[in-house]
């Protein structure tokens, strides 16, 4: 049927070997999302009443006082942002994004600042970056620091945002503590921070005011859908920002989540009025959500290894074995390494962090007897790929680390996370659950294709990609 309907739009399918990317259409969505989602258009529903139960539904799932379903991750950050800068003011959600006369300035770590801030700058806040990225570039060691924060903060700062990831998360009680000394809301992107499923708790838990998820990726949500957690307060501020407010002021009852003794007045169309979610989308994300709050890991690796071990057997009759690896392995575990891998065409410069090409170069040679560069990908030729293996985290895109989860696989035998079939264009960083190692007795193409060693391949869902 989609098939059919691609066809007659004149729409190429794409073999998808990437994961929930955005520009691909997400996740896969589950029948019963579908199901769900088709029965929720069949009647019509108040979305204000609608989004109060969504709240109840997503507080549970994630610990906080409050939840909100969005229209993605990026929707729910200036959403956040929208409403640590408005709260209650009806004046301030009127004048926004224009907001020069009141506090809206975000501090931003320069460890955290990527395109995706953009999202609440968008909001009409000014974001003003704050610390250094010794860590992040490699130059040093140091990570965010409270006298930082401390230093910036200002009557005209209004919140805090944080990018989530495994790496960062010990800065993040740092950042927890200063901004709740200050009285400015701590906003936690975690858009890309599923599996494991106990980070929908981990950040509210650590005490972050506002914490942001996508639903069309790990969810497995429908794409146009995000969540929203956190504090009471602020949730009811996004809402009444997103809802539709063309209504009678005499006559208008709010949805439970405002407590409408707050307002000055029943504010207009907010900044949050092109973030719409239907009321489909509302019930999909929601009965995703349950889906996901009730998998089972075991049984979820269980058949992400036969999936795996599926595509090992259909490689165009290339064998292949399967080597699994430990669970530090799996995506957004605090702390775990993951092999990553970085490509460039052949002849490109490929750089680590200093201390990172030091500590490779003193591995190699223990474990070669030299210092050796590994290339992988075809030998010579424009489309040759080069490959450097370093011991950098798992957030330098332009190297790998050998895990303690590989350290069956001899450092020769160069594990990286990257698969290129026959029909992809382009390699991607992933986290993964088993390492796909070649058979000698694979066609001379795919032996040289794979020639840095075993492949790691990435499972379904558990890509962070954003």
């Amino acid at each position: 049927m989609s098939s059919d309907l691609y066809a007659r739009l004149g729409v190429r399918r794409r073999i998808n070997a990437a994961g929930a990317l955005t520009r691909l259409g997400g996740a896969v969505m589950a029948p019963e999302v579908v199901e769900a989602m088709a029965t929720a258009s069949r009647a019509s529903v108040d979305i204000g009443e609608l989004q109060d139960a969504a709240s109840a539904r997503v507080a549970e799932a994630t610990g906080a006082e409050a939840g909100l379903v969005t229209t993605g991750a990026a929707a729910a950050l200036t959403l956040a942002a929208a409403a640590s800068i408005a709260r209650w003011d009806a004046a301030k959600m009127a004048a926004l994004p224009h907001a020069d006369g009141f506090p809206r300035d975000i501090l931003v770590p320069r460890t955290h600042r990527t395109g995706y801030a953009h999202a609440l700058a968008a909001s009409g806040a000014r974001l003003v970056d704050i610390g250094h990225n010794d860590r992040g570039t490699g130059a040093g060691v140091r990570g965010l620091e409270a006298w930082e924060i401390e230093a910036a903060l200002s009557p005209s700062v209004a919140a805090m945002a944080f990018s989530a990831n495994a790496m960062n998360l010990a800065d993040l009680p740092t950042a927890v503590a200063a901004c709740s000394a200050a009285g400015i809301p701590l906003i936690v992107d975690a858009a890309a921070q599923l599996p494991p499923k106990e980070n929908l708790k981990r950040f509210i838990a650590m005490g972050a005011d506002l914490v942001a998820f996508s639903g069309g990726k790990a969810l497995g949500g429908p794409q146009a859908s995000g969540i929203l957690a956190g504090r009471r307060d602020l949730v009811a501020s996004a809402l009444l920002q997103q809802l539709d407010m063309d209504v009678a002021p005499e006559t208008w009852t709010p949805p439970r989540l405002v407590d409408r003794a707050n307002l000055r007045g029943v504010p207009h169309h907010g900044i949050g009025r092109g973030f719409k979610a239907g009321k489909e989308e509302i019930v999909g994300l929601l009965t995703a959500l349950d889906r996901f709050v009730k998998t089972d890991d075991a049984a979820d690796n269980a058949r992400l290894e036969a999936r795996l071990k599926a595509i090992a057997v259909e490689l165009n009759g290339h064998k292949a074995t399967l080597v699994p690896a430990s669970g530090d392995c799996r995506a957004g575990r605090a702390g775990a390494q993951r092999p990553s891998a970085a490509w460039r065409p052949a002849g490109a410069p490929v750089r680590a962090p200093r201390r990172a090409r030091r500590a490779d170069a003193r591995s190699a040679g223990a474990a070669t007897g030299g210092r050796r560069r590994a290339r992988g990908g075809a030998e010579g030729g424009s489309q040759g790929r080069r490959l450097t293996p370093t011991l950098s985290p798992v957030t330098d895109q332009a190297a790998f680390r050998m895990p303690s989860c590989c350290s069956a696989v001899t450092p020769s035998s160069r594990p990286i996370s990257s698969l290129t079939l026959p029909f992809s264009t382009r390699s991607t960083v992933v986290p993964v659950n088993c390492i796909l190692r070649p058979d000698a007795a694979g066609s001379e193409p795919m032996r040289k294709s794979l020639k840095a060693g075993p492949v790691c391949v990435p499972p379904p869902f558990h890509w962070p990609t954003t």
